[in-house]
């Protein structure tokens, strides 16, 4: 889709859902203004026009709030755009979780231990390193090779997005998917 089509489709009901959260029309006409300036902007970011409403009325709701910081930076938001945010959204890190047992269990056995006792067990690497007799740096070591390698069985089967917190926005299947690294559990 291009922008203007992106116009035509979503100007109307975004100046309505804009409307029903500021105090002014004129406001809400600039905001939307603002809106489309984004979409302009960053459409060519868009990775899955499937996501295409999603993203849009995301960057909407951004341009609200930041029209309320602007207006006043030490007054709250209203009540009914907190609620909104509220929306629950899919854990795409618990979704790709599943996919790790299956990945752990193909490391070769020091690392598959390790992994297993610190991330299933919860043991830190101080307790690992006393339960299987290494020193502290070799089972901090043991940790972190493990985690790599797995990074790479991960990486190998699936394309993974992440926000600069490090939070899973997006993933897809590689071509590669189905291919032993893979784990057949791993949602497409």
């Amino acid at each position: 889709m291009n922008t203007e089509q992106l116009w035509q489709q979503f100007h109307d009901p975004l100046v309505r859902f804009v409307n029903g959260r500021v105090p002014d029309p004129a406001i809400a006409e600039d905001i939307v203004q603002d809106v489309f300036m984004k979409i302009w902007k960053h459409l060519n970011t868009l990775k899955d026009q499937e996501k295409v409403h999603a993203w849009i009325y995301n960057i909407t709701r951004n341009a609200i709030h930041d029209y309320y910081r602007r207006r006043r930076p030490a007054e709250e938001l209203p009540l009914h755009l907190e609620a909104e945010e509220a929306i629950e959204e899919p854990d795409l890190s618990k979704e790709l979780a599943a996919c790790l047992r299956p990945m752990i269990d193909q490391l070769p056995d020091k690392y598959r231990e390790a992994i297993h006792l610190t991330e299933w067990h919860g043991l830190s690497q101080k307790e690992l390193s006393e339960k299987l007799g290494l020193s502290y740096s070799g089972a901090k070591s043991r940790v972190q090779r493990g985690r790599e390698k797995l990074k790479e069985l991960l990486d190998a089967c699936c394309h993974i997005e992440a926000d600069r917190y490090g939070n899973i926005i997006d993933y897809k299947q590689s071509e590669t998917a189905g291919q032993p690294s893979c784990g057949k559990s791993c949602p497409s």
